[in-house]
């Protein structure tokens, strides 16, 4: 049985915690190992080996720190169906869905090998007489991410790599539900020549996310989850005094107008809405069509695709969702498709009840579509995190605008139309952070960054890309004088340039 410790200073430990959770394969219920659980002696012994070696790897040059994250590309691509394989062994989704995660991961890690241009300074000469002004970006210390089950790989990789390429330690606490992933990230960063102490992993519960939020040396953290936790996270986090980014729950809209392809549209919510088993805060979970014309084709073109998706382990390789993350969590989820039923949704599609032939124990359920919510409903209101599609009818565009607005998450949406004018219209008035225009799920590139708005992202900064390196470092900026004969005697007003 597989073991997964703790990895502090290059090393690999039990600590002193004593305690431990069991690992699933999702697919087959069957236990496949357990996770060693820390605390706050775990984590205090991972931050004192991020300090140790901060100073020396700060004032390694960002040329070597890109060099190094060229390297972990390399290394990466060469074990790309390792990682998959990896993350679909905890987490069950499917072999093709885990290499799209490790795509992604890798143009993060593509925009970090570029550090030494995105930490470029400002400098200014003769901003007074004989003063010239310079600006710069310092690493702020040891940083950490506390990171969630449903991207083991890609979550993590979006954090560390920009955290360490601007000069920072790392400490990380991964979920414990798939921590196979995070020790092979350390896996990956030490083939890539990684120095020890810069990447430490604390497994654990609550106990180890507390002492990364109390920590007094930990200078900032980032989060990705539940909105709940991301705002306890946020809270406690900048009580201590860090730097906090949490981005939290979702619950994305998709618009479908009527001069929408409606092909293209059904397809683009089949993949959106029960890709990786809607575990997916990017996931689409509700449809909006506009009328009830447009309604009832889209429902007729849905029912269908749901009622034929293809379920089954990642070892098939037909399979286009795979199973969900524990037990508790199908129960959950199908507690609120009861819920939404017993309001007066409709369920054309129902998933609840599941078997799968030779995975009768695993944690199986199939794609539920329900039609006629509102949004008074439990199910509309909740995050789902399943495979789970709601159509909320909308009489028209400016109704399902405010809908949208209304909503306290504002992570992602869609618009699939035609009409441009629409579409300018909505990518400006929505109050959501991502928007697609004809695209499903507009996770942003690397070159930009991602992040939410209203409940679903608390703090100022967005992650990956060019909101990462500024959320990684301080603003440092020097004015100088050197003697050249100016001598103009003591100033006792403010300074200006002047």
């Amino acid at each position: 049985m597989n073991r997964i410790e703790h990895i502090i200073n290059g090393n690999k430990t039990v600590g002193s915690s004593g305690k431990s959770q069991v690992v699933y394969n999702p697919a087959t219920g069957e236990q496949t190992g357990e996770v060693i659980l820390g605390g706050k002696a775990e984590v205090n012994a991972a931050v004192a080996a991020a300090l140790g070696a901060f100073d020396g790897w700060s004032a390694t040059s960002p040329a070597r720190r890109g060099r190094l994250m060229f390297a972990l590309h390399g290394v990466m691509n060469q074990r790309r169906d390792e990682i998959a394989q990896t993350i679909s062994a905890e987490h069950g989704k499917t072999h093709d869905d885990a290499l799209g995660e490790v795509t992604r991961a890798l143009e993060v890690v593509e925009y970090a090998a570029g550090i030494a241009a995105h930490l470029q300074g400002d400098f200014s000469r003769d901003v007074g007489p004989g003063i010239d002004t310079a600006s710069e970006r310092q690493a702020l210390g040891v940083v950490a991410g506390i990171t969630p089950f449903n991207f083991p790989s890609m979550v993590p990789l979006w954090m560390i790599p920009m955290a360490i390429a601007c000069g920072n330690t790392f400490v990380l606490k991964p979920s414990e539900r798939d921590p196979s992933s995070a020790n092979l990230i350390f896996d990956l960063f030490r083939q890539a020549g990684l120095p020890d102490g810069v990447l430490n992993i604390v497994h654990g519960g609550k106990d180890a996310v507390d002492a990364v939020l109390d920590h007094k040396d930990i200078q900032a953290v980032s989060f990705v989850g539940s909105t709940p936790i991301a705002e306890y996270v946020y809270t406690r986090g900048c009580a201590a005094g860090k730097r906090v980014q949490a981005l939290g729950g979702a619950k994305n809209h998709m618009i479908i107008m009527p001069d929408a392809d409606l092909d293209q549209a059904a397809d683009a919510l089949m993949g959106a809405g029960f890709g990786s088993a809607g575990e997916r805060c990017m996931a689409i979970s509700v449809a909006v069509p506009i009328g009830e014309e447009t309604a009832e084709a889209l429902v007729k073109k849905l029912a269908p695709r749901v009622a034929a998706l293809k379920i089954g382990p990642s070892t098939d390789p037909d399979a286009q969702m795979g199973p969900i993350i524990t037990g508790e969590a199908r129960k959950r989820i199908a507690g609120c498709i009861s819920a939404g039923e017993a309001e007066g949704a409709k369920v054309v599609v129902d998933g609840r009840g599941l078997k799968l032939q030779g995975y009768e124990n695993g944690f199986w359920m199939g794609g539920t579509l329900l039609d006629h919510v509102r949004p008074d409903m439990s199910v509309y209101k909740t995050e789902i995190f399943g495979p789970v599609l709601s159509i909320l009818r909308a009489r028209d565009y400016a109704e399902a605008v405010d809908l949208i607005n209304d909503h306290e998450y504002g992570n992602g949406t869609a618009i699939f139309t035609r009409d441009g004018d629409a579409a300018r219209d909505f990518t400006n008035r929505i109050k959501v952070g991502m928007v697609g225009v004809n695209v499903p799920i507009p996770v942003p590139v690397a070159t930009h960054s991602f992040g939410g708005w209203k409940r679903s992202s608390f703090g100022a900064h967005g992650i990956y890309g060019p909101e990462a390196v500024h959320f990684y470092t301080r603003l440092k900026t020097v004015t100088s004088r050197w003697p050249t004969g100016i001598r103009s005697g003591a100033q006792f007003t403010f300074p200006s340039v002047g």
